[in-house]
């Protein structure tokens, strides 16, 4: 390593100790860092001054533990892959050290060439073949077969435990989940991720069960949850830290058959809040959101089932107002996005702080415009509609399935139907669907018939659109999204509450006949909105034919 500190040295004289202080994935982030390069280019340039071939791409050799033990390959982070002249090769996410070189000529007669390989490119054929976190479970493994029945250390398990949660959360946080569920099964421990609002099992390490009582223990300590309670439902957090992101994991524990079922909802704090502008929204429902959210008064209702990015949009909507000459103040359960110069506050059951309490000392500080988390019960909605008849922006969330049904759903909380005209100035209903992966994306092969059918089916005119079926796309799947989506994009129906839909409120007008006079005046579905993305290469056609299917868009 004498010459590597070398070369690191021309860099900065304090990289190489730098380096050698830093874990093994985060060493050419290091690197590049100080290069003022992409990790890519860190490569290859540690390439060209070390002489290390580097693998942009890589095939695995299919035989891999008979070539080297699972213990090494884990512990060095390292992979055997198919080499020119029927050589062997062995590839490193970092240069290996010469102890590494001994362990490896040790455990093998192979005469390996040395290579570079992306860091997490490796990490993910081992998650893949060995099991997310296999690493930590190596040694306790071992010293279990030496002591054959004697139980295994107890501070060593913990230390196990710890390291295999950790990194668990790091793994999920690099595949972008926004869940991680711990699901008990008769004789298994399920781990499954969310990942672009669809289910992700987890590859696990086969010996995993062993520990799956320590590892629900381990995950509620982390959470300060009582651990001993395992009948009753618990509700907690972790303030979880992965290099320079900060993550809030709100946890909750449910009673199942087979033990305790864990599922954490992991919150970034330190991305930035999303701009208005870059919700998806269309020109003209970003032009009627922003005149309805820049009134002095009224209330702005955000609907859709959970997970459909409300709190997004409404923070979003937030951070476009925010001016030091207003005064904003919200109530929420999380605090999701921390936003500069403005009052959050958080729900908090337990001593009777709820929305409707919090929103009664909310209207005493002297708000402009308020933001509640959402709109649970008529006590809550009662205040709401009337903080904003008196001088108040009120933004909030509601569940229901389109634009209309909030007013219904507001009317069957008991509201008077003449209060809520008078307040109400746009209701915007939201669903996500995944985006098409830029990497692999190519054009779909439909004929018009088949693209006809689909626009009939999602209520759109095909006579115009037939036209656009050369704009069809679809991902063929490739390995930075596996399945053909990376990301997910809103889609939008926005109710603006106009004179006429006004009287149809007051007069207590079912949600269709509110719709229908939305429609006439020109409301964009969400099923229109949809085929909008699908025009622009964001999504597939399957995508929103799915969602409208799932979200009965085709009412």
């Amino acid at each position: 390593m004498e010459n590597l500190d070398k070369v690191l040295a021309t860099v900065d004289p304090a990289l190489p100790a730098m380096i050698a202080a830093s874990h093994v994935d985060k060493k050419i982030d290091l690197l590049a860092e100080k290069l003022a390069r992409t990790s890519l280019d860190a490569y290859e340039w540690l390439s060209g001054m070390c002489g290390f071939p580097f693998l942009k791409k890589f095939t695995v050799s299919k035989e891999i533990t008979k070539i080297l033990p699972e213990k090494l390959l884990l512990e060095y982070v390292c992979l055997p892959v198919d080499w020119e002249d029927g050589r062997q090769g062995l590839v490193f996410g970092w240069i290996p050290d010469a102890t590494m070189k001994k362990w490896v000529k040790a455990s093998s007669n192979v005469d390996f060439v040395y290579c570079l390989g992306q860091i997490q490119e490796i990490r993910k054929v081992i998650n893949e073949r060995f099991g997310v976190g296999a690493g930590s479970f190596a040694d306790a493994e071992e010293n279990k077969g030496l002591v054959s029945k004697i139980e295994i250390v107890q501070e060593d398990e913990d230390a196990v435990v710890i390291k295999f949660v950790n990194e668990l959360i790091k793994q999920a946080l690099a595949d972008r989940a926004t869940d991680i569920h711990f699901e008990p099964q008769k004789n298994s421990l399920q781990i499954r991720y969310r990942i672009d609002g669809a289910l992700v099992p987890v590859s696990l390490p086969p010996n995993l069960v062993l520990y799956q009582a320590a590892i629900i223990s381990r995950l509620k300590i982390m959470a300060k949850l009582n651990i001993s309670e395992k009948r009753r439902p618990q509700d907690g957090r972790i303030a979880f830290r992965s290099g320079d992101t900060a993550i809030d994991i709100r946890v909750s524990t449910l009673p199942i058959s087979y033990g305790e079922s864990i599922s954490l909802r992991l919150l970034n704090l330190s991305e930035a809040p999303v701009e208005l502008e870059g919700m998806g929204l269309g020109q003209k429902q970003l032009e009627q959101i922003i005149n309805a959210i820049s009134r002095p008064h009224g209330i702005v209702l955000v609907t859709g089932p959970t997970g459909s990015g409300k709190s997004t949009m409404l923070n979003a909507c937030i951070h476009k107002i925010r001016d030091p000459e207003i005064r904003i103040i919200t109530v929420e359960d999380p605090v999701e996005y921390e936003i500069a110069g403005i009052n959050q506050c958080q729900v908090q059951s337990d001593i009777g702080m709820t929305f409707a309490s919090a929103l009664r000392s909310i209207l005493r500080q002297d708000p402009d415009v308020i933001m509640i988390g959402e709109i649970r019960d008529a006590e809550t909605a009662d205040i709401a509609i009337r903080a904003s008849i008196t001088g108040h922006m009120v933004l909030s969330t509601l569940h229901t399935n389109d634009s209309a049904g909030a007013v219904s759903r507001l009317c069957d909380m008991g509201l008077e139907p003449f209060l809520l005209a008078s307040s109400l100035q746009l209701v915007l209903a939201q669903r996500l669907v995944r985006k098409i992966c830029p990497h692999c994306a190519k054009k779909a092969n439909y004929t018009p018939d088949e693209l006809e059918y689909a626009l009939r089916a999602l209520r759109v005119d095909p006579s115009s659109e037939l036209a656009h079926i050369d704009k069809v796309m679809v991902g063929s799947g490739c390995d930075r999204c596996k399945n053909g989506y990376k990301g997910r994009i809103a889609v939008h129906e926005v109710l603006v509450i106009s004179d006429k839909i006004q009287q149809a409120i007051i007069k207590n007008a079912p949600a269709r006949e509110i719709r229908t006079i939305a429609l006439e005046e020109g409301m964009q579905t969400l099923q229109a909105c949809a085929w909008e993305h699908v025009k622009q290469g964001r999504t597939s056609l399957e995508e929103i034919m799915q969602f409208a299917d799932k979200n009965n868009m085709d009412d």
